[in-house]
């Protein structure tokens, strides 16, 4: 047990010292896991502060959250200043040639992964908006998907309003442009009660910052402070920590939170009231980073918890529990707590394979999993394990990660998912396949098992899931297909 220990904070301080991430590994033939939907940031001071820096640490906190693309603005002297490109945050960052620019008072800050919109440069975060004058006057980064943006950008478009990219979050940006006139916050009041679907948005003019949230709350967005002076908003606590600041609270459902000259601090606006909490129990399972609070909820403990209770719910005699690289692990630990079977990390992750990581034959591509995934052939030979993953989508990386323990020898494999079966996809901000992709949507539990080709196949109750989390106010539409909001008739949101 006190090796169990030393193992969990070892994993612990690997993501607080990196951001070593899932995706940072991905391929298109790769671990077939939903992709990141986005990491947001946002900085504001009454003082001048060192918001190059310290945009920079709170992205880099969130790189897991997207890969894509990064980009800041800063509100410096009544001006914004933008910079975003394709790239890692260090990439990005170091591009930057005079980083006293970007030093001011705000910033706002964006990892990306294309959830709505194609991969081009103009659909890159944070989006501005300019005046008559070619000046920057507005600038927002979003993390969700809207249901309804299809629509709402005809209508603008029939309102002579010009869009520069074919990406959902430049509505929410159009439709506060579009009503400065009625203030700040009467502009963001005004969109919220427009847009449908997730968001969390942290955004500035040129002398006020804001943030805010859909109104179930469906993607994450905490709030921070440095100092009696200095506020942050981020999708994560990881990126509070990473700058310095205190976590203070999340920000609610429908609520909007910004500056006002004539008053010192941030301001707080609850567009409705009484809004039911929905937010996205994958952020738990799979997508948050594990050293963060999420609504006051440690995802390192639900993971864990998770294993314990799958043990629970599926009781299997074993000689050695493993955990998949990097969110199975405190599952597997969780596991091997609750079982006293031994937890041993005999799959070892390479973790410098680049994501564009190509080549040319199928057969090629079959063999980078053995790349990315390599076990320990002696701790496992000739042993019954059980394998623990934080979900199965296509199946397809889970059968070879079968292949491999197989070809090592392993005498009996007991697969357990630590999350229901998705059987659908996501439309609020998550990149999951479509249905027909999803394994789980077109086979049971016992087909899946003579897919993959292992002794015995579980995965967690949509009861136990329920349990662990402490409530059933999350959004479980990939598990359900019952959403918070409905998808909309165009969940796709794409330029014409």
């Amino acid at each position: 047990m006190k090796d169990l220990q030393r193992y969990k904070e070892v994993y612990l301080n690997q993501f607080k010292e990196n951001t070593y991430g899932r995706n940072l590994l991905k391929t298109e033939d790769s671990f077939d896991a939903p992709s990141e939907e986005c990491g947001i940031f946002g900085l504001y001071s009454e003082n001048d502060v060192d918001t190059f820096s310290l945009s920079q640490f709170g992205l880099f906190a969130l790189q897991h959250r997207g890969q894509e693309a990064c980009g800041i603005s800063v509100m410096k002297d009544g001006k914004i200043f933008n910079i975003k490109d394709e790239g890692l945050v260090l990439d990005v960052f170091k591009e930057i040639r005079n980083p006293e620019t970007f030093m001011g008072n705000s910033a706002i800050g964006h990892t990306r992964y294309t959830t709505a919109g194609d991969k081009k440069k103009y659909n890159f975060q944070p989006f501005f908006a300019k005046n008559e004058y070619d000046q920057i006057i507005l600038s927002i980064a979003h993390n969700g998907n809207l249901t309804n943006a299809h629509e709402l950008k005809k209508e603008l478009e029939a309102e002579g309003v010009v869009f520069k990219a074919t990406s959902d979050s430049e509505v929410i940006l159009r439709l506060i442009q579009k009503n400065l006139d009625l203030g700040l916050r009467g502009a963001i009041k005004a969109t919220m009660e427009k847009i449908e679907g997730a968001y969390s948005v942290v955004g500035m003019t040129r002398n006020k910052f804001f943030a805010f949230r859909d109104f179930h709350g469906i993607r994450p967005l905490v709030l921070g402070a440095i100092d009696e002076k200095t506020f942050v908003a981020a999708s994560e606590s990881v990126a509070l920590d990473a700058v310095g600041a205190q976590y203070v609270r999340d920000i609610l459902p429908g609520e909007i939170v910004y500056t006002n000259e004539n008053e010192p601090g941030l301001q707080s606006f609850l567009v409705k009231e009484d809004c039911e909490k929905r937010i996205c129990a994958f952020e738990y399972i799979y997508f948050a980073r594990p050293d963060s609070i999420l609504e006051n909820i440690n995802v390192h403990e639900i993971r864990e918890k998770s294993g314990m209770k799958i043990w629970e719910q599926a009781p299997v005699e074993a000689d050695i529990v493993i955990g998949v690289p990097d969110s199975g692990v405190p599952a597997a630990i969780g596991f091997s707590i609750a079982s006293g079977i031994p937890f041993r990390p005999v799959l070892i992750k390479n973790r410098y394979i680049g994501r564009s990581f190509i080549v040319p034959t199928q057969e090629m591509r079959e063999r980078i999993v053995n790349l990315k995934l390599n076990p320990i052939v002696s701790e496992i030979k000739g042993k019954r394990v059980v394998i623990i993953d934080d979900s199965i989508v296509r199946g397809t990386t889970s059968k070879r990660l079968v292949r491999i323990l197989k070809d090592a020898g392993v005498k009996e494999i007991h697969f357990r998912s630590v999350s229901p079966p998705i059987i659908a996809p996501c439309y609020l901000g998550i990149d999951t396949p479509s249905k027909d992709d999803l394994i789980s949507a077109n086979m049971n539990v016992e087909e899946l098992r003579n897919y993959l080709g292992v002794d015995t196949l579980e995965f967690l109750s949509m009861d136990n899931l329920k349990v662990i989390l402490g409530s059933s106010n999350h959004c479980f539409g990939c598990f359900t297909e019952e959403y918070p909001v409905p998808p909309g008739p165009n969940p796709d949101f794409k330029d014409e």
